[in-house]
């Protein structure tokens, strides 16, 4: 009979924890702002929690204050702190955190972009070096032909070349065989008296 008795209480406790709801006392606050001193009158504004005023007289229940906007009015005293309330405190951590993560994506953007650039200029680092090899190469294998064609050169430097000296010997002959007809027919003219004989 225990037994069932504290079964039961267990059964109803966990069933009713089960059911309960979590919830939680806000932080929220309107304070109305009033034109009389003992704030009897109908406020003419609401005052949110975390709102900046200046105070410009106070007396233990209320006080004069003037709004950033410059309206004045007396609100209850024991609702003004010196402190800023949480509700306003998180609201600037939150603007800050926001504007942190935002600082944080924009920086995380750059560096993408900066290690993009890098990465091409690597690349184009590479090509170059790469083309500066091969120019190199290709200067060396020029100056070796050179080399090459300089001492074949002084190799034939005191010869001629036999695609010169036959025309050269055609020429000549040609050019001697005609000279040695005009030389005749002058030897012959003059001593004939300016004829021809043959």
């Amino acid at each position: 009979m225990r037994k069932r008795g504290l079964l039961c209480f267990a059964l109803g406790a966990w069933l009713g924890s089960a059911a309960a709801e979590t919830v939680y006392v806000t932080d929220s606050l309107r304070l109305g702002i009033h034109e009389a001193a003992d704030t009897s009158d109908k406020a003419f504004d609401n005052l949110v929690s975390g709102t900046a005023v200046e105070v410009l007289e106070r007396n233990p229940n209320y006080a004069r204050v003037r709004l950033a906007d410059g309206r004045e009015g007396w609100v209850k005293a024991t609702f003004l702190v010196a402190d800023k309330p949480a509700a306003a405190r998180l609201h600037e951590l939150e603007t800050e955190v926001g504007s942190a993560q935002r600082t944080a994506a924009d920086a995380k953007t750059a560096q993408a972009a900066a290690e993009h650039e890098l990465a091409s200029l690597r690349g184009e680092l590479q090509a170059t070096t790469g083309s500066a090899e091969t120019i190199r190469e290709t200067i060396a294998r020029l100056e070796r032909d050179n080399a090459a064609q300089i001492e074949r050169l002084e190799a034939y430097r005191h010869t001629l070349p036999i695609a010169w000296v036959i025309p050269a010997l055609v020429v000549s002959l040609v050019a001697g065989f005609f000279g040695g007809l005009w030389w005749l027919d002058a030897l012959i003219r003059r001593r004939h008296g300016g004829f021809r004989v043959y």
